[in-house]
Protein backbone atom coordinates (compact mmCIF):
# COMPACT_ATOMS: atom_id res chain seq x y z
CA UNK A 1 0.00 0.00 0.00
CA UNK A 2 1.37 3.74 -0.64
CA UNK A 3 1.91 5.74 2.40
CA UNK A 4 0.61 8.47 1.22
CA UNK A 5 -3.20 7.43 0.74
CA UNK A 6 -3.08 5.65 4.54
CA UNK A 7 -4.10 7.62 7.42
CA UNK A 8 -1.14 9.65 8.49
CA UNK A 9 1.10 8.21 5.75
CA UNK A 10 1.09 4.88 7.49
CA UNK A 11 0.82 2.62 4.81
CA UNK A 12 1.17 -1.21 5.65
CA UNK A 13 0.89 -4.54 4.51
CA UNK A 14 -1.33 -7.00 5.69
CA UNK A 15 -1.96 -10.49 5.00
CA UNK A 16 -5.31 -10.98 3.08
CA UNK A 17 -7.40 -14.30 3.38
CA UNK A 18 -7.63 -16.35 0.62
CA UNK A 19 -11.40 -16.25 -0.20
CA UNK A 20 -10.86 -12.23 -0.61
CA UNK A 21 -7.72 -13.05 -2.63
CA UNK A 22 -10.01 -15.20 -5.07
CA UNK A 23 -12.63 -13.11 -5.05
CA UNK A 24 -10.11 -9.54 -6.02
CA UNK A 25 -8.37 -11.44 -8.48
CA UNK A 26 -11.82 -12.47 -10.27
CA UNK A 27 -12.70 -8.69 -9.82
CA UNK A 28 -9.58 -7.69 -11.29
CA UNK A 29 -10.62 -9.98 -14.76
CA UNK A 30 -13.81 -8.54 -14.80
CA UNK A 31 -12.37 -4.78 -14.56
CA UNK A 32 -10.34 -5.86 -17.64
CA UNK A 33 -6.94 -6.33 -15.38
CA UNK A 34 -6.28 -2.38 -14.78
CA UNK A 35 -2.70 -1.49 -13.60
CA UNK A 36 -3.38 1.70 -11.55
CA UNK A 37 -6.58 3.17 -10.72
CA UNK A 38 -8.90 2.47 -7.47
CA UNK A 39 -10.31 -0.78 -6.91
CA UNK A 40 -13.75 0.27 -6.52
CA UNK A 41 -15.32 3.08 -8.84
CA UNK A 42 -17.79 5.42 -7.56
CA UNK A 43 -21.56 5.90 -9.19
CA UNK A 44 -19.28 8.49 -11.47
CA UNK A 45 -16.42 6.54 -12.66
CA UNK A 46 -14.12 7.54 -9.84
CA UNK A 47 -12.17 6.80 -6.76
CA UNK A 48 -14.99 6.43 -3.74
CA UNK A 49 -14.31 9.17 -1.15
CA UNK A 50 -14.93 8.69 2.51
CA UNK A 51 -18.20 10.39 2.18
CA UNK A 52 -19.62 8.06 -0.31
CA UNK A 53 -18.25 4.78 1.13
CA UNK A 54 -20.24 5.76 4.50
CA UNK A 55 -23.39 6.64 2.20
CA UNK A 56 -22.84 3.01 0.66
CA UNK A 57 -22.50 1.35 4.26
CA UNK A 58 -25.45 3.07 5.25
CA UNK A 59 -27.76 2.15 2.22
CA UNK A 60 -26.27 -1.39 2.33
CA UNK A 61 -27.26 -1.54 6.12
CA UNK A 62 -31.08 -0.19 5.20
CA UNK A 63 -31.48 -2.41 2.24
CA UNK A 64 -31.11 -5.43 5.50
CA UNK A 65 -32.77 -4.02 7.82
CA UNK A 66 -29.90 -3.54 9.83
CA UNK A 67 -30.27 -0.96 12.36
CA UNK A 68 -27.44 0.40 14.94
CA UNK A 69 -24.56 -0.33 12.06
CA UNK A 70 -22.36 2.09 10.45
CA UNK A 71 -19.59 2.01 8.12
CA UNK A 72 -17.40 1.50 11.05
CA UNK A 73 -18.71 -1.91 11.93
CA UNK A 74 -16.98 -4.20 10.26
CA UNK A 75 -13.76 -2.82 11.58
CA UNK A 76 -15.07 -2.93 15.13
CA UNK A 77 -16.28 -6.92 14.73
CA UNK A 78 -12.95 -7.56 12.80
CA UNK A 79 -10.68 -5.98 16.09
CA UNK A 80 -13.00 -7.59 18.62
CA UNK A 81 -12.73 -11.22 16.60
CA UNK A 82 -9.30 -10.96 16.34
CA UNK A 83 -8.67 -9.68 20.09
CA UNK A 84 -10.38 -13.04 21.38
CA UNK A 85 -9.03 -15.47 18.93
CA UNK A 86 -5.25 -14.27 18.30
CA UNK A 87 -4.30 -16.40 21.15
CA UNK A 88 -5.12 -19.26 19.33
CA UNK A 89 -2.80 -18.49 16.77
CA UNK A 90 0.20 -17.82 19.35
CA UNK A 91 0.18 -13.82 18.56
CA UNK A 92 -0.73 -11.12 21.00
CA UNK A 93 -2.64 -7.64 20.78
CA UNK A 94 0.26 -6.26 19.68
CA UNK A 95 -0.47 -8.31 15.80
CA UNK A 96 -4.19 -7.17 16.39
CA UNK A 97 -2.84 -3.54 16.75
CA UNK A 98 -0.52 -3.86 13.56
CA UNK A 99 -3.74 -5.02 11.36
CA UNK A 100 -5.96 -2.24 12.31
CA UNK A 101 -3.37 0.26 12.00
CA UNK A 102 -3.36 1.72 15.13
CA UNK A 103 -0.25 3.69 16.58
CA UNK A 104 -1.45 2.98 19.84
CA UNK A 105 -2.97 0.03 21.19
CA UNK A 106 -5.13 1.92 23.70
CA UNK A 107 -6.93 2.57 20.50
CA UNK A 108 -6.98 -0.95 19.46
CA UNK A 109 -8.87 -2.08 23.23
CA UNK A 110 -11.07 0.97 22.66
CA UNK A 111 -12.96 -1.51 19.75
CA UNK A 112 -12.65 -4.66 21.71
CA UNK A 113 -16.06 -5.18 22.86
CA UNK A 114 -16.37 -7.12 26.37
CA UNK A 115 -17.84 -10.69 26.54
CA UNK A 116 -19.78 -10.70 29.69
CA UNK A 117 -20.19 -15.06 28.84
CA UNK A 118 -16.91 -15.38 28.40
CA UNK A 119 -15.96 -13.34 31.44
CA UNK A 120 -18.22 -15.80 33.62
CA UNK A 121 -16.27 -19.06 31.91
CA UNK A 122 -13.05 -17.38 32.72
CA UNK A 123 -14.10 -16.77 36.55
CA UNK A 124 -15.06 -20.70 36.75
CA UNK A 125 -11.81 -21.65 35.63
CA UNK A 126 -9.98 -20.18 38.69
Amino acid sequence: MANGIAKYSSGRIIPMHGDLRKAMRSWHRECGRPIIGPVIMSERGGAMTARSIVNWFHEAYAALDLTGCSSHSGRRTFITRSARAISKVGGSLRDVQELAGHRALSTTERYIEGDRIAQRRLISLI
